[in-house]
């Protein structure tokens, strides 16, 4: 028997076709219409219905980038089941290169959302009763936020046992066991049971290869575990790609002043190592801000000035730093790789080679 058609917003693509649909959300003062963009890749066989979204957070440009890539595979010609890429979920921050909404809300704390509530809650609304309903497992593309530059990593909630395995199949170097947040898609998306991960690289409003390569190669790893796509010829199979860290903590400054950082990205720490000094511009007073645990490095605060109690580091947390290392073993052979296919060859954590 025939594959049935996939319907959305009205419009149906045939089995072995791609189409892009475009979803009304808002207009703009000026009357001017507003639409999410939403490719449709329908396989002709069945199988799960897997969505990757970027741009929840509107200057979280790296996802959009990352979507563009994996609708670009010639993997997809072999879909089984179907593919809805979303690259820009919150146009009206992308359009305005900002995280939030015209508003100021998050979008990712506006899960269910309402018909009739904020802006937010509008477009989280339609998200969910036009695009979330029909999936049956979920990518979200995220980056650090602005002058926040993140390891490429997976945040998930691992007592689902299928979100568990797309993490591991994503092959980040680090998986954070993440508790949810009340009113995000991954909360929301798992109160309905559906397996959703998060992948975080990079920094807001840049693109970088290393970040948007791992990312592309992270949502196909999945696709084959998910037996959408066939299995790449001649590539063995690595069971265990990721070291998972129970917790992360962030550490902030403890004065206002100048940041002069120790730790780079990637960096394995110790409780109580040195990773920054912070002093004021005239050299009379200075403070070392220590790790106050084990583990890897995942985020840096790139911007040198910093106020008190600004978050300036986050460590993902291991006891036992063999684990860490075991981590970082595997990024860094994949960080080679995709360095020699990068068009920029230089990214923050360069020092990881010496």
């Amino acid at each position: 028997m025939a594959r049935a058609p996939f319907e959305m917003a009205g419009v149906q693509v045939k089995p072995g076709t791609r189409q892009t649909i475009e979803i009304p959300i808002a207009k703009l003062y000026t009357h001017t219409p507003l639409h999410i963009p939403v490719e449709i890749v329908h396989g002709r066989r069945d199988g799960p219905v897997l969505m990757v979204c970027g741009a929840i957070h509107g200057d979280e440009i790296a996802g959009v980038e990352i979507v563009r890539r994996v609708l670009t595979n010639s993997a997809l010609r072999n879909l089984r089941g179907t593919l809805i890429a979303v690259p820009i979920v919150n146009i009206f921050g992308f359009v305005h290169r900002t995280r939030y909404l015209p508003d100021r809300r998050d979008l990712n704390r506006c899960f269910p959302g309402s018909e009739r509530g904020s802006l937010g809650g509008r477009i989280a609304y339609l998200l969910r009763t036009q695009i979330m309903e029909h999936v049956t497992h979920i990518i979200d593309l995220h980056t650090g936020a602005i002058h926040r530059f993140n390891l490429p990593q997976v945040r998930a909630e691992l007592k689902n046992p299928e979100t568990a395995r797309m993490a591991e199949a994503f092959a980040a170097p680090v998986i954070i066991d993440a508790g949810l947040r009340d009113g995000s898609l991954r909360a929301y998306a798992d109160s309905l049971d559906i397996p959703v991960i998060t992948y975080e690289g990079g920094e807001a409003l840049r693109f970088d290869d290393v970040v948007i390569g791992s990312g592309v190669k992270g949502v196909m790893r999945v696709m084959r575990e998910l037996e959408m796509v066939p299995p790449r010829k001649g590539r063995s199979t690595v069971k265990k790609r990721s070291e998972i860290a129970a917790s992360s903590q962030w550490v902030r400054a403890e004065i206002d002043g100048i940041m002069r950082p120790v730790a780079k990205l990637g960096q394995k720490v110790r409780k109580g190592q040195k990773l920054a000094m912070v002093a004021d511009p005239f050299g009379e007073s200075e403070t070392a801000i220590v790790s106050p645990c084990s583990g890897i490095v995942i985020c840096v605060n790139n911007l040198p000035l910093v106020n008190e109690g600004e978050a300036i580091y986050h460590i993902a947390r291991f006891d036992e730093l063999n684990e860490a290392e075991k981590a970082m073993d595997y990024f860094r052979s994949s960080f080679e790789t995709e360095v020699s296919e990068a068009v920029v060859p230089m990214h923050p954590w360069d020092e990881l080679q010496k």
